[in-house]
């Protein structure tokens, strides 16, 4: 979702030259994503929708335009393909850039055999992550199940091109591109016409700028939820306002605990293309077993922010207020939803997916396994976060809590719903009723 440092804009560009051709940029709200979404007030869309008329205003900036279509990709690209060829100039080649989530590969998989069908050359390009597919795996070629030697081989396998800038934007400025005229579309699609809504964001959506004070800082600041410790880049890494390159070159600059927070990036990426079953069912198949318990109120009471453990409440009301929560906090309220709660993790892994603005499939999957113990390079099943430590240690003097439980401390508070020492006691017995001890 940007101009610049974009490859597959890169590579449709020095096309366009090769074959003295025009450049067109397009995107399409899919509709079978979209009619998905539950929320007609969902925060992404707007985003989205947001950051594409920015790009449309650059483009007419040098006299083109950005080509946006609503509904089922097959039949949005039937009706440009038919366009472009009615009026004389038809697709010859279509770049995108590659998803590595299950719906994106079956999707790409059929518009690959349409587009061979109509004489169009389909080119994938890695852009989202630094390394892809088979390029970092084990020595038999198999993929890394374990982030550890994954990381070790990732960095070892790291060169300087791998994280270098293409000036995609200049080049495009310096190739012929399709008029605006031409295009002969409607405008972007409205958010109503798609079912959605204009959104206001009260807390402020973060800008793409990279800190390199916040990320120096980054390995003693990052657990601690009221200190701007982190970077707040996962909404524009996860659509693309930022690049993975330019993060890269300044995490290897300023950071060290920051580049490895992006190779846990790559790696939850592969591992949901290697192993796509894990986006929805434990990538571990033994965890299917446990018997959840999955009490509706307890649910409610944990979406809602009124579990009776501060630390978890707070989390939770930030995220449903803002679409955002940190990163220590997520693993606090994972953990106490699957092991205090005793509750199926794809419960809580499906409501941060409503309510995140960064959601990434593979990322939040990869993350709510991690928490219940059934993803790769899981924390052992006998390890549950203490909620009440977890506060003592990274919100001591309450800021944070204070912030997003005002009401902490008085009898406006409820009791916690569970008690640690039992629920932690319950969570490990139920686990162990089904699997090994490690």
């Amino acid at each position: 979702m940007r101009l610049d440092d974009n490859r597959a804009l890169h590579a449709a560009t020095e096309a366009a030259r090769q074959s003295q051709g025009q450049v067109l940029i397009a995107f399409i709200f899919d509709s079978n994503i979209l009619e998905k979404l539950d929320n007609v007030h969902d925060r992404r869309v707007a985003f989205l929708h947001q950051t594409l008329t920015q790009i449309d205003q650059e483009l007419q900036a040098i006299g083109s335009g950005l080509l946006v279509g609503h509904g089922a990709p097959k039949v949005v690209w039937e009706q440009w393909i038919g366009h472009f060829r009615e009026i004389g100039t038809p697709i010859q080649s279509v770049h995108v850039g590659r998803d590595y989530e299950p719906y994106a590969q079956e999707r790409d998989r059929k518009l690959a055999e349409q587009f061979q069908l109509s004489g169009i050359a389909f080119k994938g390009i890695k852009d989202s992550v630094i390394f892809e597919k088979s390029e970092v795996v084990k020595d038999d070629g198999k993929p890394y199940t374990v982030f550890t030697p994954y990381s070790k081989k990732w960095r070892k396998a790291l060169q300087a091109s791998d994280y270098a800038s293409m000036p995609s934007a200049d080049l495009l400025a310096s190739t012929p591109r399709v008029p605006r005229e031409t295009l002969a579309f409607s405008p972007i699609p409205s958010l109503e016409s798609m079912g959605f809504t204009s959104q206001k964001y009260e807390h402020g959506i973060p800008d793409t700028s990279i800190d390199s004070k916040i990320l120096s800082a980054y390995g003693d600041k990052r657990d601690f939820p009221s200190v701007r410790g982190t970077s707040r880049l996962s909404l524009h890494l996860r659509f693309g306002t930022v690049g993975i390159r330019e993060a890269l070159r300044a995490g290897l600059q300023h950071s060290e605990k920051w580049t490895t927070e992006l190779i846990w990036r790559d790696f939850y990426q592969m591992i949901i293309y290697h192993f796509p079953h894990s986006a929805e069912n434990s990538f571990r198949p033994a965890y299917d077993a446990i018997p959840w318990v999955n009490n509706e109120a307890h649910f409610e009471a944990w979406c809602e922010g009124r579990t009776g453990y501060p630390l978890v409440d707070a989390g939770m009301r930030e995220l449903v207020a803002t679409g955002f929560m940190h990163n220590r906090v997520r693993m606090v309220v994972a953990s106490f939803l699957c092991k205090h709660l005793l509750t199926d993790w794809r419960w809580g892994e499906r409501f941060f997916a409503r309510h995140l603005l960064d959601f990434d499939l593979a990322s939040n999957a990869g993350g709510w396994q991690w928490a219940a113990g059934s993803g790769c390079d899981a924390a052992p099943y006998f390890r549950v976060f203490n909620p009440t430590a977890q506060l003592e240690k990274f919100d001591k003097e309450l800021r944070y809590v204070r912030k997003w439980v005002p009401e902490y401390g008085t009898s406006a508070y409820p009791e916690p719903i569970v008690d640690h020492a039992t629920a932690r006691k319950r969570a490990i017995e139920t686990y162990q009723s089904v699997l090994k001890p490690a």
